[in-house]
């Protein structure tokens, strides 16, 4: 397949490439697109047969369902009602990194929605993406622009690199502000449940409703038969092709045990790799040191997540060491991240 690529300065928006991509939507293609929170891949989410192009260009399991993007607030085609919580919460952060599970309405494939009677929906911020999904007329069902469990791309070369020539188009334009995908929470319930973290915290949620929680199974490994009702709660994610292994406890017992980890595998001749922070950077004298961010702003940390994780493959790591972060605000969302690619595989110190 040939994979045109246009890069679009969102401050001054070329049409002729947002409307080239759009008629590809239009006509059942797939469309790589810039998010503020990560790339997506796109298809018309009403159309089951280009819906079924991204599971297969990415190796997307089939039962790992898709959000929808629009580009304003009417949902109501899309979803059998919006409760009062969901338009308090569309007011509050739309456009935005929170995505809305309801129940579907019949406009909606089952191939969409993984089979399931529920669908999440979310309005980007990205002006890119807001006006390819406004030019197609139509719902854009878009996973992360990835093969599937690679680290999501945060960039368009990221795009290139996983998907040229399985896609139709990759519209490129900044990088990601966010750099881990979208909050979200599950309204089809009661009490609303978080079913991934992300930048539109658990505290920012409890501001509009003080009983929304995040589900308890996200701190667990996933079960085999778990039919999951939001993408990234089953399967692995995010990973590099080094193993990665997170040590998580006080931060000087952390580092200490992470040069000493470091020493026992350089012994066996492998490539080590260490995701720390500015904070620590200093303190690890041997292996390759990469800096997520700083702890003063974890959401640094967020925003370079993906990129340091891809960063892993291109320096032929094969043991990726990472300090863990408190899991309150955006950190909850880099340690769902970060043991999702570890594969749980966390040590406490």
């Amino acid at each position: 397949m040939d994979t045109k690529v246009a890069f679009i300065d969102k401050s001054v928006i070329d049409n002729i490439a947002i409307k080239e991509a759009a008629e590809v939507i239009k006509k059942g293609g797939l469309v790589a697109f810039p998010t503020e929170t990560v790339y997506g891949l796109g298809a018309n989410a009403l159309d089951a047969a280009a819906v079924e192009k991204i599971f297969l260009a990415k190796g997307r399991p089939q039962d790992n369902p898709l959000i929808i993007h629009v580009a304003d607030k009417d949902i109501s085609p899309y979803v059998k009602k919006v409760p009062t919580l969901a338009k308090e919460l569309m007011d509050a952060f739309w456009p935005g990194p929170l995505t809305i599970i309801l129940e579907k309405s019949s406009l909606v494939p089952d191939k969409t929605s993984a089979n399931l009677d529920t669908v999440g929906i979310r309005m980007p911020s990205s002006p890119i993406a807001l006006k390819l999904i406004a030019e197609s007329g139509l719902p854009i069902a878009a996973p992360s622009a990835n093969i599937s469990g690679r680290p999501s791309p945060t960039d368009m070369e990221r795009c290139v690199e996983d998907l040229k020539g399985r896609v139709d188009y990759i519209l490129g334009g900044e990088i990601s502000a966010v750099g881990v995908e979208s909050t979200i929470i599950d309204c089809s319930v009661e009490p609303p449940c978080i079913l991934r973290p992300g930048a539109v915290t658990l505290e920012m949620l409890q501001e509009i409703r003080k009983d929304i929680y995040i589900d308890p199974s996200l701190l667990e490994k996933p079960n085999e038969n778990l039919k999951p009702k939001a993408p990234g709660m089953k399967y692995k994610h995010y990973a590099p092709k080094a193993k990665v292994i997170i040590i998580e406890g006080d931060l000087e017992k952390t580092i200490e045990k992470i040069n000493e980890m470091v020493l026992n595998y350089i012994e066996q001749k492998l490539m080590v790799g260490i995701l720390a922070t500015e904070e620590s950077k200093d303190k690890y004298p041997k292996g390759e040191v990469m800096v997520l961010g700083t702890r003063a702003k974890p959401e640094t940390a967020a925003h370079n997540l993906f990129e340091t994780l891809r960063a892993c493959d291109d320096k032929g790591l094969d043991i990726v060491l990472s300090e863990a972060f408190p899991r309150e605000g955006i950190g909850t969302a880099i340690m769902n991240r970060l043991t999702k690619a570890a594969g749980y595989h966390i040590i406490k110190v």
